[in-house]
């Protein structure tokens, strides 16, 4: 298993540079320019306070303070965006210590779509609207299992993943690709018990990592070794194509030539 390294700090650090492509940003413009929006957010603005209103790749995007959440999808529940699409959490842990919590509705009455964006603090809960859309149920839990968000009032908060003992939230930015020295060792301790660590050994978790000894679950390169036997090493020759080919000439090993470095 790959040595663990601290990410903390792993959102502020730039993971792209100008070699490669950086798409641009989705144009943005008044919500005045739809009359089916403008219409909309007059009647929501006259209950709620929005902080902030705009159209954005055919999309209203309203964002609110997480406290009228419940109320906010409730008016446009009313007003025919009946049915939530996507319910899912963007982690900002590293630069804002936040979650954004955000809901995508559609009308298809009216062919439109809206999307709510609320901030939540790292530590803070927000209210569950599984009473509204019965299709929140399942996306809360797993906006649970997966970044550790706790929605108040939802019937049955449990994850929906991973198992019920799982250590931390696979989806937060901080937590290690390989997953953290619990699950290396979470499934050995399952099924055997700890006293097997020393026999079986942590799990591999690289998914990248193949042994080419193992006969019971890969193939070999060179030559075939019967399904569970012991594996040897023999000399054969490396063969990429079949025999007698037309219309490929036959690659030649001794003739390739290994680049160094990227071009």
């Amino acid at each position: 298993m790959r040595e663990y390294s601290k990410k903390d700090d792993v959102q502020k650090k730039s993971y792209y540079n100008d070699r490669f492509f950086i798409s641009p940003t989705q144009e943005i413009s008044n919500v005045d320019s739809d009359v089916i929006f403008a219409k909309d957010l007059g009647v929501l603005e006259n209950n709620l306070n929005i902080d902030k209103s705009y159209i954005c790749h055919t999309h209203l995007v309203l964002e609110i303070k997480k406290s009228g959440i419940f109320t906010l999808l409730k008016e446009l529940k009313k007003l025919e965006y009946d049915i939530l699409v996507e319910l899912s959490c963007v982690d900002y842990l590293a630069q804002k210590n936040s979650f954004e919590i955000f809901y995508e509705l559609l009308s298809i009455k009216k062919k439109k779509r809206v999307r709510v964006k609320t901030t939540i603090l790292k530590d803070e809960n927000i209210e569950s609207v599984s009473k509204l859309f019965k299709s929140a149920n399942w996306s809360e839990r797993e906006v649970y299992d997966m970044f550790g968000v706790k929605f108040l009032n939802h019937p049955n908060l449990k994850r929906l993943l991973m198992p019920d003992d799982w250590y931390d939230h696979p989806l937060k930015k901080s937590y290690p690709l390989q997953g953290d020295e619990t699950a290396s060792w979470y499934e050995v301790d399952k099924i055997f018990g700890k006293s097997a660590r020393d026999i079986i050994g942590p799990e591999i978790r690289d998914s990248s990592s193949i042994d080419r000894y193992d006969t019971t679950r890969f193939a070999r390169l060179g030559h075939e070794v019967p399904y569970g036997f012991e594996a040897k090493e023999e000399k054969t020759d490396i063969k990429y194509q079949e025999e007698n080919q037309k219309l490929v000439k036959n690659l030649d090993p001794n003739k390739t030539k290994t680049l160094e470095r990227r071009k």
